[in-house]
């Protein structure tokens, strides 16, 4: 059962407002903190080794002062709960994705666009890494509610899984889509015809295999880890969109940090977004081979051509101007400086498919 946030407060004695727990203690540099950090996947898959890492780094650069407690997905609730933690400060850290922040911070949404990001997954971080419409003015967005990104990065391509074949847009009419709860997903799926129904990946292997809900998207790694295979009959290898994480902060919290301590949370950040590229590629392509050889649970595998994923991405254009007009509170200006950005890193035009038609996405997960 997720813990409440009452009683997480009251477990942990407040909210973490004086910069850490500070657990007390003497160590070199002084006394000791532990900061908590909250993530939305469990031991093994992107988001919590990427924690762990980033803890290891941390600890060592400050000579065992700070600890940091990365928390698995449902130690401290659902993804809703822990953005709730991280606005109100009773947490310090968390990895989180901006598809469960969706109705706090309309313009996040537009990481739920399909076909936005560039084919090539190294460039899509490429863009994550250099994009000040990201970096910059998505982020004084998010700061608004007291939560600071610091990075954002892929987890990899997004690939469907589904009891029928998905390779063209009348496929999935009518079909129970799950979801995560921000509307414009929700949208980008009315797109193609399905019925969206947004749901915490606790309960989906379970909604999955009652039919409850009979479709999902995210990462390979995801796909193959959390077990989703084995309760589908096909993955259909897509490649619509990517599945971003974000590092982010109590705004309050960070800023109230020494700039020294900032300082070499700033650097660490920087440093953890080439090996987490690494580890997600890793995985993605480890999962996919374990996929493809599990006999037991025979999944086929639909590798889309670039015609048929044409045809999904004629259908997703619509959704860029509902984004624009329906959940854009600065009429589209984030994601158009995006947009180009996109276009200046890739050589592509963001509304079109690439020149070569190639798809290069190496590999595919989310949430």
């Amino acid at each position: 059962m997720a813990l409440s946030l009452s009683g997480f407060l009251a477990a942990c004695g407040g909210g973490g407002d004086e910069g850490g727990s500070g657990d007390g203690g003497d160590s070199a540099g002084g006394s000791s903190e532990t900061w908590r950090m909250v993530t939305e996947e469990v031991d093994g898959q992107v988001q919590f080794e990427y924690a762990q890492e980033f803890a290891d780094r941390i600890n060592e650069k400050t000579d065992g002062r700070i600890t940091i407690e990365p928390y698995e997905f449902g130690g401290l609730g659902n993804e809703t709960d822990q953005v709730e933690q991280l606005e109100t400060g009773a947490v310090e850290m968390a990895v989180m994705s901006p598809g469960f922040t969706g109705n706090m911070v309309k313009e996040g949404q537009l990481f739920a666009l399909h076909f936005l990001f560039p084919d090539d997954v190294a460039k899509t971080q490429e863009v994550l890494n250099n994009s000040e419409a990201l970096n910059t003015d998505l982020r004084e967005k998010y700061e608004e509610h007291g939560i600071s990104p610091l990075s954002f990065w892929t987890e990899g391509a997004m690939q469907w899984t589904s009891n029928t074949p998905i390779e063209e847009p009348a496929d999935f009419e009518g079909l129970k889509m799950r979801t995560q709860t921000s509307p414009l997903i929700l949208e980008s799926y009315k797109a193609y015809g399905a019925d969206p129904q947004s749901m915490s990946w606790g309960e989906l292997y379970t909604a999955l295999d009652r039919g409850t809900v009979e479709g999902q998207e995210n990462p390979i790694f995801f796909i193959g880890d959390a077990s989703f295979h084995e309760v589908q009959d096909y993955m259909t290898i897509s490649n619509h969109n990517n599945y971003v994480a974000m590092t982010t902060v109590n705004s309050d919290w960070y800023e109230g940090l020494d700039e020294e301590t900032q300082s070499t949370i700033d650097e660490t950040v920087q440093e953890m977004q080439e090996w987490v590229f690494e580890e997600q590629k890793s995985q993605n392509e480890e999962w996919l081979q374990t996929i493809k050889e599990d006999e037991e649970n025979a999944t086929e595998i639909i590798e889309l051509t670039e015609e048929q994923r044409e045809a999904f991405r004629s259908e997703a254009m619509g959704v860029r101007d509902f984004y624009r007009n329906e959940v854009s509170t600065v009429d589209g200006a984030i994601l158009d400086k995006l947009e180009q950005e996109i276009s200046d890193i890739s050589g592509e035009d963001t509304g079109e498919s690439s020149e070569d038609g190639s798809s290069e996405g190496d590999s595919g997960s989310e949430e």
